[in-house]
């Protein structure tokens, strides 16, 4: 099956209205945060219990109308979704001591639940329920991980069911095999207003269907609605139709999947479709399952272990590969040894795992730019008996390098934070926090610079890029307008200053008057994409140097960029020449001390001048405002994220760290 384009489509139009989900569940970690039934955020209650006390009270009192875990917006909400729990067996789920979502994970065993009951299937279903792939004989045809996963979450579900009916299990869940099969192919995770995944859903046929390609021409969003929205039905507003050889199992498909709709309450997020290109009438529609800043072979790996199927899209099938393809595994050796280069790998995603489960900022910028500077430590290579083991080194574009540019940004950013936190044990230098604020903004803006210049060669990667200029353009936003440098700043420039749109408004490019006018998204639709990129890399072309050089002025590593926007030199340095550089530098390890000395120094002699935040809030503001118009090609111009970015261009609104110690 497959969905193809109505009519001519231009960039930046939305493909399918808001459409409601069959079913949809939250994560577990976001049961107590978040309503239920139409996943809004919730305040937090003043003394908010566990998860596992509240299953506790539910264990002890089963048949309560509504179980204490449960959260919801409004009584409509919780008269819409809470009956749900107890007719679908989602409740009794949670009294089986392996489903509680303290241990596992449920998010998908309670979403098959509610299929099972929308759909009302008494019997094993064929390989399609409602148009729907079950994909069961794929998944079990194999044993592995997500083979286990079916078996334990198949018979969890059968015997909840049970529970419900008051009856014995059987022994035979192949019926919620299949349905949780269903959700593992068709469900997609619900990330709303640019946060982390909050649960799952499941659509019908007119989203379901849309195949996967590594070079997509279309990305969707989420909306969230509660039961009283007024619902889509039919295909009035559909821009695409559905296309494949078998027109009698799509009339089918079709007529199944409103037959199961109709006198439901449908709730929960809604989803829309939206071009990212040019679509042409009959070009079929397809959407990224996975990221697409992977190599082809990480990319195969993922679709196949999560969906079972082999990509067989343009930019697999390139032959030569593509230049993104190719520069993303690009690697400084004598050759592709695969086993350094899994050694390599694991080094890394240990490295940035470590980060994110233990939170140790400092050891994970140590490790991870020592690996950007020398490749793998010695101790991490294994000995292999009669060969010798060639180190190998990742070039600037490499995927594990981008990674690693992401985590750092991140770490020394938290770094910075805790110098400045009033309970840390640590005594905050405001100094050596100002140091590592810039640090944690060169690497996103080496981040932004980078991706772009993918970009350039694939305009799939918009998501992305858009993503990684609007994080650049807000730390340099909140760095300019940072209260850290009035501790040696000799004459300081009045914060309100750096908080108006008009008083630092750029004259070489239309990007703010496109913003106030809020017409990115008739510009792209204009086909305004290629000119509003040139103006904007054009009018940061002056500033961004400027702003470089003090961003890195303590930190070896980054000098060999030498300037993160002109990402033509980027794309075509020699590796051996990054090398070289640091070599010659004697920058053979980072070490956070001799940084920290060089970074006062410097500092002291030079006493940053109140022009040098004003270039980083210009800088910053132009990243921003491209970023926002890259993401009202991908999302809408009325989408969260133009008001986000209208928040943070007024200084109303930040997300990074230092925005918290900055003073009126």
């Amino acid at each position: 099956m497959e969905m193809r384009a109505r009519e001519d489509t231009e960039m930046g139009t939305d493909l399918t209205p808001p459409l409601p989900p069959l079913a949809s569940s939250l994560h577990d970690s976001h049961l107590l945060s978040h309503c239920s039934a139409c996943f809004s955020p919730l305040p937090p209650p003043p003394s908010p219990p566990t998860l596992l006390t509240l299953l506790s009270n539910n264990t002890n009192n089963p048949s309560t109308s509504n179980p204490s875990f449960l959260r919801y917006c409004s009584p409509l909400c919780s008269a819409s979704d809470s009956p749900l729990h107890f007719s679908t067996a989602e409740n009794h789920l949670f009294l089986l001591p392996h489903s509680h979502p303290t241990t596992a994970h449920s998010s998908d065993l309670r979403a098959a639940l509610r299929l099972l009951h929308i759909l009302r299937l008494h019997t094993h279903p064929p390989n399609r329920v409602c148009g729907l792939l079950t994909n069961r004989h794929h998944f079990v045809s194999q044993c592995d991980e997500t083979l286990a996963r079916i078996r334990d979450g198949g018979k969890a579900m059968a015997i909840a069911r049970c529970m419900r009916d008051g009856r014995e299990f059987s022994g035979d869940s192949r019926l919620e095999e299949a349905l949780l099969c269903l959700v593992l192919t068709n469900a997609v995770e619900v990330q709303v207003n640019g946060g982390s995944a909050l649960g799952i859903a499941v659509y019908d046929w007119c989203f379901s269907w849309i195949n996967h390609s590594c070079s997509p021409n279309a990305c969707y969003r989420f909306l969230n609605c509660s039961p009283e929205t007024p619902l889509f039905s039919g295909e009035s507003g559909l821009q695409i139709v559905p296309g494949g050889d078998d027109e009698i199992e799509m009339e089918n498909a079709v007529r199944s999947s409103s037959e199961s709709i109709e006198g439901c309450n449908i709730y929960g997020p809604r989803i829309i479709v939206r071009s990212i290109k040019a679509i042409k009438k009959g070009e079929e529609v397809c959407v990224a399952y996975t990221d697409l800043l992977q190599p082809k072979a990480i990319r195969h790996a993922e679709l196949w272990v999560k969906y079972r199927f082999s990509c067989r899209c343009s930019r697999c099938n390139a032959l030569p590969p593509t230049y993104v393809d190719l520069v993303l595994q690009e690697i400084l050796a004598e050759s592709n040894i695969d086993e350094e280069i899994r050694e390599l790998t694991d080094y890394v995603d240990d490295a940035i795992a470590d980060y994110l489960s233990v939170g140790n900022p400092e050891a994970c910028c140590e490790m991870l730019e020592n690996v950007l500077v020398q490749g793998l430590p010695d101790e991490q290579l294994e000995p292999i008996v009669g060969k010798s083991r060639a180190n190998i080194r990742l070039h600037a574009l490499h995927h594990l390098s981008l990674a690693t540019y992401t985590t750092l940004a991140s770490a020394y950013r938290v770094r910075a934070s805790q110098l400045l936190d009033p309970h840390s044990e640590m005594d905050g230098d405001e100094l050596e926090a100002l140091s590592l604020s810039k640090t944690s903004a060169a690497y996103s803006l080496l981040l932004a610079g980078a991706t772009h210049h993918l970009f350039l060669s694939d305009s799939s990667l918009i998501a992305s890029t858009a993503n990684f200029w609007m994080n650049a353009g807000e730390s340099l936003l909140s760095l300019a307008r940072s209260s850290l440098w009035n501790s040696f700043v000799q004459w300081r420039l009045p914060l309100l200053n750096l908080l108006s749109l008009h008083s630092h408004k750029c004259y070489k490019c239309s990007l703010a008057d496109k913003f106030e006018a809020n017409s990115f998204g008739s510009e792209a639709q204009n086909g305004g994409l290629e000119n509003t990129s040139k103006q904007f890399l054009n009018c940061i072309s002056s500033i961004t140097p400027k702003v470089w050089s003090s961003l890195i002025q303590a930190h070896h590593l980054c000098k060999i960029f030498k300037d993160p926007s002109d990402s033509n030199w980027l794309g075509k340095m020699e590796t051996s020449k990054i090398w070289d550089f640091l070599a010659h530098s004697g920058c053979t390890s980072m070490d956070s001390s001799s940084q920290h000395e060089e970074s006062i120094n410097e500092c002291e002699a030079q006493r940053d001048t109140n022009q040098e935040r004003i270039n980083m809030y210009k800088l910053g503001f132009h990243c921003l405002l491209y970023g926002g118009f890259l993401s009202s090609i991908c999302y809408g111009p009325s989408s969260f994220l133009t008001c986000y970015i209208r928040n943070l261009v007024c200084g109303e609104e930040s997300l990074t760290s230092n925005s918290s110690h900055q003073k009126d």
